[in-house]
């Protein structure tokens, strides 16, 4: 398996994000949401988090990826899409 991903000035969605040579949507591997809104500015974020999902087979075949590699990738989505308080769409 191979698969980029990079991160452009909003920190919530990748600019590139490639598996196996197929444009990638990070949506198809969770959830990409403010877990505390109250703390949040206007326009902004109190707690951005990446929350992924389970494998489905349909994902799985979309991007010729094993329930490993997934994980693998939710994972680096977890890491790079929870960025905590933002305040970068203000």
């Amino acid at each position: 398996m191979t698969f980029n991903i990079e991160m452009n000035d909003h920190y919530c969605m990748p600019s590139e994000f490639v598996i196996n040579g197929i444009e990638a949507d990070a949506y198809d591997f969770g959830m990409s949401h403010d877990a505390c809104p109250g703390n949040a500015e206007d326009y902004g974020c109190g707690n951005r988090v990446f929350d992924p999902d389970p494998p489905s087979q349909e994902v799985l075949d979309k991007y010729h990826i094993t329930e490993a590699e997934y994980e693998e990738i939710s994972d680096v989505l977890v890491e790079k899409l929870s960025v905590g308080a933002c305040s970068c769409c203000v």
